[in-house]
C-alpha cells in the first residue's frame, strides 16, 4: 500500500494547530483542500481521526495516538529535508512570563537552555497579561494568579517564601524585631500575593502608627529599590535569588515569620503539549526548579527553623502541581 505522505503531512498540521484554517494559512493552500487530504487519510485508514467543533478541530482517540506516533518523525523529517538543503532548521518558542520572573529568575537561566537547543529561537514576552491561547501566538505562558484555569494544563512553578529584604546599608541582617518595621520605610508591591498586613498579623504586631511606604506595581522595581537602600521589601526568595546570593538584600528580621504561596504557574493548552519544543522546555523549567529548590533548602535553612511556621496560602493547594482537568 502506498503511503500517503502528502495527507499524512497535513493531518499533522491540522493537529497542531487544531485548526483547519491555520493549517491552510500554515501551507498555503485552501481550507477545502487541507479537509480533502484530511478525508483522503481517514478513508485509508478506516478511522474517523479529527471532529471539527466551531472553528476548531478535536482529535479522536485514534487520532490522538496516530498524532502521538508520528509527531517526533515527521519533526525529524522537517529537520532532516531542512539540513539536505544546507541550512539548519529553526524552530520558535514563544514563553510568556511576567515581567519580574523574566528579569529576575529566567533570564540569568535563558542562556543554558539555548546552548542545549541551538535549533530553538526563543521569544520570551514580558507581560502580566493572561494569553487568549485562541487568538495569541504563545507556546507557553508562566502566569501569576492563583493556580485556577480550567481547560488548560496548569503546574505550579514552585513554592516562593516571602521575608522582609534590605539592602544591608539600610539595616544590618537579624537587627530588628518584627514590631521595629513600622520604623523605617517599608516598599509595597501592589500586585503581590504577599502584603505587609498579612506579614505583621502572622508576626503577632499590630502597627500602632502609619508607617511610612512607596509602592510599586512590578516587583522587579522594588527588589531594585530595596537593593538600592531605599527601605525594606517584602518579596519572594524566587524574585530575590540573585540578590540574596550576593549580599544585596539581607534579612534584617529577628526569626521572621515566613508567609509560603505558589504564585507563578506553568500554563499552556492540553494540545500545546504534543509539540516537541514544548516538551523541551517544560522539562528544561522542571530541571531548573528541582536545583533552585535544592540550593535554597540549603541556604535557607536557618531563616526557616528560627522563624514561626509558614503559612501555607489556600488559594495554592498541592493538587494544582499537576495537570488540571480539562
Amino acid at each position: 500500500m502506498q503511503i500517503p505522505i502528502r495527507a499524512i503531512f497535513v493531518f499533522h498540521t491540522a493537529a497542531r494547530l487544531g485548526s483547519i484554517s491555520k493549517a491552510a494559512e500554515d501551507l498555503s493552500v485552501t481550507p477545502s483542500a487541507v479537509s480533502q487530504q484530511i478525508q483522503a487519510l481517514e478513508m485509508q485508514l478506516g478511522l474517523t481521526l479529527m471532529n471539527k467543533v466551531g472553528r476548531r478541530v478535536v482529535l479522536t482517540e485514534a487520532g490522538e495516538r496516530y498524532f502521538a506516533s508520528i509527531t517526533d518523525e515527521m519533526e525529524r523529517i522537517a529537520e532532516a529535508t531542512n539540513l539536505i538543503r544546507g541550512y539548519r532548521s529553526v524552530t520558535t518558542l514563544t514563553v510568556r512570563a511576567t515581567p519580574t520572573l523574566s528579569n529576575k529568575w529566567l533570564l540569568p537561566r535563558l542562556g543554558a537552555f539555548l546552548d542545549r537547543y541551538p535549533d530553538l529561537e526563543v521569544r520570551i514576552d514580558g507581560t502580566n497579561e493572561p494569553t487568549d491561547f485562541k487568538r495569541e501566538v504563545v507556546d507557553l505562558e508562566i502566569r501569576h494568579g492563583d493556580g485556577r484555569w480550567p481547560g488548560l494544563f496548569v503546574e505550579g512553578l514552585t513554592e516562593e517564601d516571602f521575608l522582609p529584604a534590605c539592602s544591608p546599608h539600610y539595616a544590618p541582617s537579624d537587627s530588628l524585631s518584627a514590631a521595629e518595621l513600622p520604623r523605617f520605610r517599608l516598599i509595597h508591591s501592589v500586585k503581590s500575593q504577599a502584603q505587609w498586613p498579612r506579614w505583621f498579623a502572622l508576626a503577632g504586631v499590630t502597627p500602632s502608627e502609619r508607617w511610612s511606604r512607596v509602592s510599586f506595581d512590578r516587583s522587579h522595581m522594588a527588589i531594585d529599590a530595596a537593593a538600592d537602600g531605599m527601605g525594606i521589601a517584602l518579596e519572594s526568595t524566587l524574585m530575590m535569588e540573585r540578590e540574596l546570593d550576593t549580599g544585596r538584600l539581607i534579612c534584617p528580621v529577628i526569626d521572621p515569620p515566613a508567609i509560603r504561596l505558589v504564585t507563578q504557574w506553568i500554563v499552556c493548552p492540553h494540545e500545546h503539549l504534543r509539540q516537541r519544543k514544548v516538551r523541551q522546555f517544560l522539562d528544561w523549567l522542571r530541571a531548573e526548579r528541582a536545583g533552585w529548590q535544592a540550593r535554597r533548602r540549603t541556604a535557607m535553612p536557618a531563616v526557616r527553623q528560627a522563624g514561626s511556621p509558614a503559612q501555607t496560602a489556600p488559594a495554592a493547594p498541592r493538587q494544582q502541581f499537576h495537570p488540571a482537568e480539562g
